[in-house]
């Protein structure tokens, strides 16, 4: 058959892709070709696995950067990216697929000539749209990527890697589904496009980009995330997030005058700059809390407070109150705070966290009657039996509870607590939960609590120590004396254990040894020694 009369202008299309590590040396090459006029370009990913930078050579000889991956199909070993040309020459991409029997031409890089033919043997399909083709064609070396085109020089499929130049039947995989590549909002998480370290291109979806820019901030080192918001400002200049993510990497910079200038640029170009202004409260709240020391006279509590309430005023929303009585905490003008968590209790944000907000502002006004009922507004959000969420609130009640010496109330709460977070409990809740046991007189539980703390921490001799004590207070002095013993092999230098095995042996008749016991105690500074030894000398 003759050579096809589209070859020549077909092959300004086609160019060589070369891959390179950091420090410049070649990782892969291959070939690949022109799918739109602004450098977007598709080509075998395989040479891209491991590389930093990428080039292209054009049929001129010219060469070209990659600027970034457009997409990538690691099964099928395609990848589309855009070149840094300012105009390129694309090839038609065949809208309907050949069927069997149709002839075929594979154009290489640089050839204009007798370019190799063949005969489509065989197309199936594949993601129930595009076709892979075998194809009755011996491969050229170097033509891993190149395109196949139809009569009509229209291309149809990018040859794929043979398994010996030798072969007479090779395989194409389709160039338009290499072109419908594209990043998505999660791509920045997709392993094979991790696998490689040129930059990936935002999707051209602003959903889809801002998804992006919400997952980098947590899945990308700082280099790469700042560069991926200045590409997010340049792609979407009307848009605020791009500015709202560089002010706040301003301020973490301590470039407050920057992150300034930033976050009045998004509100701005802002849709809805209520919330721009919402951001804004808490981009300064950050700098005021965490960077007390550093100076920058525009930023001050009270004008992140009327930050907040611009937002509020152009968009009545609770957050924005809250946000007013945040700033109104960290002024430390409480009865200000809670008179503003008071006033959002009817509203939408009705929850325990508000209510706990709440008794925190009563707390540092030394108001504990209020404290209380808040915390028990807070609990009160929940229905019995509580789950897991509850239980921040019932040990914060159960402590308040203990300082305001409603021992039995308190031991209440830290029931409450222990049932629902059973699995989670260590040696210190059991203490805790002894320590207001005892004093509310529940004897018989603060026992089996301390031993509890006992059986997890089995090495404190403090545990021992508090266990002997109360044994000998309930009267249970041959128990308390073996404790006692305990306590002193874990901490013979300590004078607990010798105090209360001491005082266990005088009530119960053995004085002598008891008093020598004591007198251990006295010699390791225990208060308490000599008044005992005085009582029991006699």
């Amino acid at each position: 058959m003759a050579q096809p009369s589209w070859v020549k202008k077909a092959s300004k299309s086609v160019f060589t892709l070369k891959t390179f590590t950091a420090d410049g040396t070649l990782m892969g090459s291959a070939t690949g070709f022109y799918v739109g006029k602004g450098g977007e370009a598709v080509s075998c990913f395989a040479p891209f696995k491991g590389a930093q930078r990428a080039v292209v050579i054009d049929a001129a000889g010219k060469e070209y950067a990659v600027s970034c991956i457009l997409g990538a199909n690691e099964t099928y070993d395609v990848a589309k990216f855009r070149v840094a040309t300012s105009k390129s020459q694309p090839m038609t991409l065949a809208a309907t697929q050949p069927h069997s029997g149709s002839m075929v031409w594979l154009l290489p890089y640089g050839q204009t000539k007798r370019v190799p033919e063949g005969m489509i043997r065989k197309s199936e399909t594949f993601n129930q749209t595009y076709s892979y083709y075998t194809v009755a064609l011996q491969m050229p070396e170097n033509t891993v990527g190149a395109p196949l085109l139809t009569e009509a020089g229209e291309v149809i499929g990018l040859m794929q890697q043979p398994a010996a130049l030798t072969d007479t039947l090779n395989y194409a995989v389709s160039a338009l589904f290499a072109d419908s590549l594209k990043i998505t909002g999660l791509s920045i998480n997709d392993p094979v496009l991790r696998s490689t370290g040129i930059k990936k291109a935002l999707p051209e979806d602003i959903g889809q980009a801002q998804l992006t820019l919400f997952v980098a901030g947590s899945s990308l080192d700082s280099l790469a995330y700042v560069q991926l918001v200045e590409d997010f400002i340049q792609q979407f200049p009307n848009h605020p997030d791009g500015y709202t993510s560089r002010a706040q990497l301003l301020m973490e910079g301590r470039r407050f005058a920057e992150a300034d200038r930033d976050m009045t640029q998004a509100i701005k170009v802002a849709d809805k700059p209520d919330e721009i202004h919402f951001a804004y409260s808490r981009l300064m709240m950050q700098k005021l809390v965490y960077m007390p020391d550093e100076t920058y006279e525009p930023w001050t509590f009270d004008c992140c407070y009327d930050e907040a309430g611009e937002a509020y005023r152009i968009n009545p929303q609770p957050t924005y109150r809250q946000q007013q009585a945040v700033v109104r905490y960290a002024q430390q003008r409480y009865d200000e705070a809670y008179a503003i968590y008071e006033e959002l209790f009817p509203s939408s944000l009705r929850s325990p966290e508000l209510f706990y907000a709440a008794s925190v502002c009563k707390e540092q006004l030394n108001d504990t009657t209020a404290q209380l009922a808040m915390l028990d507004s807070c609990v009160a959000q929940f229905s019995n039996p509580y789950l897991k969420e509850a239980a921040p609130y019932l040990i914060a009640r159960a402590q308040l509870l203990m300082s305001m010496e409603r021992y039995r109330d308190a031991v209440s709460d830290y029931n409450e607590y222990e049932t629902i977070m059973k699995a989670q409990l260590n040696s210190n809740f059991y203490y805790l939960k002894f320590q207001a046991e005892v004093k509310g007189r529940l004897f018989q539980q603060a026992l089996d609590d301390i031993e509890e703390a006992i059986r997890l921490t089995p090495q404190s001799d403090l545990y021992y120590a508090e266990k002997a004590s109360l044994q000998v207070r309930v009267g249970l002095y041959d128990e308390a004396a073996e404790t006692a013993k305990t306590c002193i092999q874990l901490a013979p230098e300590h004078s607990d254990g010798y105090l209360f095995l001491g005082l266990s042996q005088c009530l119960t008749g053995k004085k002598a040894e008891g008093v020598k016991n004591l007198q251990k105690a006295g010699e390791l500074g225990d208060p308490q020694a000599a008044d005992l030894i005085e009582k029991y000398s006699k």
